[in-house]
């Protein structure tokens, strides 16, 4: 290779103010691009718009007092969750009771609603659940002998938040 060919070569891979200019611009577009990202991201976190972890709180728990003698009964509880995400109930246990699941009934309009075993509740972020005969219940077999008025120990088992305890005051169906 002769010197002018050799300088030739050298001068086309030499940058040049204008290329050097087009490079910056170049790889200026995806970081202003990524970083009006990011600030988007963290004023939609920042205004709480991304929603919060759920809240969960438990109240009004009941449990029916068994009748004639038998060991299923059904307790019912209100649940809020005062967060910005769902959460689902997925268990509920107690030490003074044999078994309890999670069931829902569904009305036929027959008048004898069947009851399903429910894998799950959904809690909705910002609202509640309120369990009730006819709707959503936790069924629950009794070992020992329930009495109106006694308060039994239940936890709460949440998909995404802690478990919760709480307590079921016994009252008389209908009450």
């Amino acid at each position: 290779m002769t010197g002018s060919a050799r300088r030739g070569v050298t001068q086309a891979w030499r940058p040049t103010r204008g290329r050097l200019r087009e490079a910056h611009l170049a790889a200026a577009a995806p970081v202003i691009a990524f970083l009006a990202g990011l600030c988007g991201l963290t004023a939609w976190a920042g205004s709480g718009a991304a929603g919060t972890p759920p809240r969960i709180a438990v109240d009004d728990g009941r449990v029916f007092l068994p009748y004639a003698g038998k060991e299923n009964t059904a307790a019912f509880f209100r649940i809020s969750n005062l967060g910005g995400t769902e959460d689902q109930l997925v268990s509920v246990t107690s030490p003074a009771v044999e078994h309890s699941v999670l069931s829902r009934h569904r009305s036929t309009g027959t008048g004898a609603d069947p009851m399903d075993m429910t894998g799950s509740v959904d809690i909705p972020a910002g609202g509640s659940v309120q369990m009730s005969p006819s709707g959503v219940d936790v069924m629950v077999t009794v070992g020992e002998r329930l009495q109106a008025g006694q308060v039994v120990p239940f936890v709460l088992h949440f998909r995404h938040g802690r478990a919760v305890e709480t307590i079921a005051v016994v009252v008389r169906p209908g009450s």
